[in-house]
């Protein structure tokens, strides 16, 4: 059995390395990822969502209008957290929990209830969940 050089196996990982640079050039979007468990709801209306309930009053939210609060945490990379409020497993279902009635969770928290019903929760979540 005889088996290239080195030559021609330094111009193979060469070739491999331009097709794989190619590959990694698409410049369409990635799809948002949603964590594991996730039921995945509407991205775009959450995120309208959450300037109509003017979370942005305390919290800054990348692409929400006026969400420039400082009273809450920023928000910018929440999709990548593992916890909610430092305390609660970050998944969609109890983010959604959260969003409804945070107390229910954390009973300390400043986090107030704002009235989001359920299916408005799910939605914001979603786009919550894709800021990373």
């Amino acid at each position: 059995m005889h088996l290239p050089d080195v030559t021609t196996r330094f111009q193979l990982c060469v070739l491999a390395l331009v097709v794989l640079s190619c590959a990694a050039c698409d410049s369409r979007p990635l799809p948002p990822v949603l964590p594991t468990g996730a039921s995945p709801g509407d991205v775009i209306r959450g995120r309208s969502l959450l300037a109509q309930y003017q979370c942005g009053a305390c919290h800054v939210i990348p692409d929400v209008p006026v969400a420039r609060g400082i009273a809450g945490p920023p928000l910018g990379d929440f999709g990548r957290r593992s916890y909610i409020a430092g305390h609660v497993p970050n998944n969609a279902e109890l983010l959604a929990q959260w969003i409804v009635d945070p107390r229910s969770l954390v009973p300390n928290t400043t986090m107030p209830s704002m009235g989001v019903s359920a299916d408005d929760a799910r939605d914001m979540a979603a786009y919550l969940h894709t800021l990373r």
